[in-house]
């Protein structure tokens, strides 16, 4: 934590969050806004399904592959720098997007967004543990989450009438508008929370020698893990939307929003919920708590697209129900993450991100178009998705119980693993 926190930042605490949150929604905004108008870009361009698919294939590894740097990157040279230079590239990567004339040139902007928007994500966890400690932290992350949640909740609405009433070009000029405004209130607002005393060189050897010492701790990757692919049991429906949505459920474009609205709620409800058992509430029990939800219903959604057609009056529920768990504990595990190397967060939350959207990436990629045609397909990876995670962290717990907060101040301990 930084040690002058209290006068960097003097105004309301829920302000940070919001310009924080601002800088996280930027990357799921840049994907749920032109989902409705997937068939329209593709009648245009003249691109199969598949090669639309490969437009968030390539926005996701992008994001997977700059997600290594950001973090480092903000170690060394501040976090602020990096905000701003990300925010930038993300809005002359949109005006890229709504200018191509092909789809190879579309899935190539698309790749330069994903390449810019982890900066926001990666950083804004990385500022909230430098401004808070441990269960202010959690309230914090928590608010993020919540204030987080509405902009996707928004962005197939928008997208949808964009597309509708102007074309999909008008889609990304839109979300250029949007970078250009986000970069203008993170040069006006936000502050350089990194202290002076905490800044890590910046040189390939110490680099690898920080990528090596995370990449070789079994509590890391556990904790990635259970944080990362269970998302993705929720996210695999917001990548199959189209077929989803649109096949199954017989939705317009413009009544997508409904997947994006439930969802959303689920993830503000159970952000609101895991901030108010900050330091009420062991974080491993919370966790738990969080896990239990997703599996439950994960194993009720998959019996029931198996014994019934999927309906739009149930089909969706599921799924608000298993953000719901997600969001409980989701904050929980990722400052577990970045407390295991205080001195290293920028990096360990740049790891940690990589480990989700490597998966995204495989999701959209490969996953995605091989199950989203059966809904019962669709159900079985949702399921098979949340119990990588749940394995991870049953493992973690009793391997390294000392991981999951064993401590009564909620800071992590830094001990040897047990025997066997």
């Amino acid at each position: 934590m930084n040690p002058d926190a209290a006068k960097i930042w003097t105004a309301p605490r829920w302000a940070l969050a919001v310009l924080l949150a601002a800088l996280g929604m930027l990357g799921p905004f840049s994907i749920d806004t032109y989902i409705p108008a997937f068939s329209g870009i593709a009648r245009s361009l003249g691109a199969t399904p598949v090669q639309m698919q490969q437009t968030l294939s390539a926005y996701l590894f992008g994001f997977a592959f700059m997600n290594l740097f950001h973090g480092a990157l903000a170690d060394s040279f501040g976090r602020r720098p990096v905000v701003l230079t990300g925010v930038g590239m993300f809005t002359l990567a949109s005006v890229g997007c709504a200018l191509s004339p092909t789809i190879g040139w579309l899935v190539f902007f698309r790749a330069l967004q994903g390449l810019s928007t982890g900066a926001g994500i990666v950083v804004s966890r990385a500022v909230i543990r430098d401004m808070f400690p441990p269960h202010e932290a959690q309230r914090v992350m928590s608010q993020v989450t919540i204030y987080f949640g509405v902009a996707p909740a928004l962005a197939p609405i928008i997208g949808g009438w964009l597309f509708v009433h102007i074309d999909w070009h008008g889609i990304f000029w839109f979300l250029a508008l949007v970078g250009l405004l986000l970069w203008l209130g993170n040069w006006r607002f936000l502050p350089e929370t990194l202290h002076p005393s905490q800044r890590q060189p910046f040189h390939p050897r110490h680099l690898m020698r920080g990528y090596l010492q995370l990449l070789s701790n079994p509590r890391f990757l556990l904790l990635a893990l259970a944080s990362g692919v269970p998302f993705n049991g929720m996210f695999l429906y917001v990548l199959a939307a189209p077929e989803f949505l649109g096949t199954h459920l017989a939705l317009a474009p413009t009544e997508f929003f409904w997947l994006f609205l439930l969802t959303i709620a689920g993830i503000m409800g159970g952000a609101l919920v895991s901030g108010r058992m900050a330091g009420r509430t062991k974080p491993r029990h919370q966790v738990r708590h969080g896990f239990v939800i997703m599996f439950v219903t994960a194993v009720v959604n998959f019996v029931a697209n198996l014994l019934f057609t999927a309906h739009v009056s149930w089909a969706l529920i599921p799924l608000a129900l298993f953000a719901f768990g997600w969001a409980l504990n989701v904050p929980v595990v990722t400052l577990m993450v970045l407390d295991l190397y205080p001195e290293r967060r920028g990096m360990a939350s740049s790891l940690q991100a990589v480990v989700g959207s490597v998966a995204n990436g495989l999701v959209a990629g490969v996953i995605a178009p091989m199950v989203m045609h059966s809904t019962v397909a669709l159900a079985a990876t949702s399921l098979a998705m949340l119990c990588v995670g749940l394995l991870a962290w049953l493992y973690l717990k009793r391997r390294w119980p000392d991981a999951v907060y064993g401590s009564a101040d909620g800071k992590v301990l830094e001990s040897t693993p047990q025997q066997s």
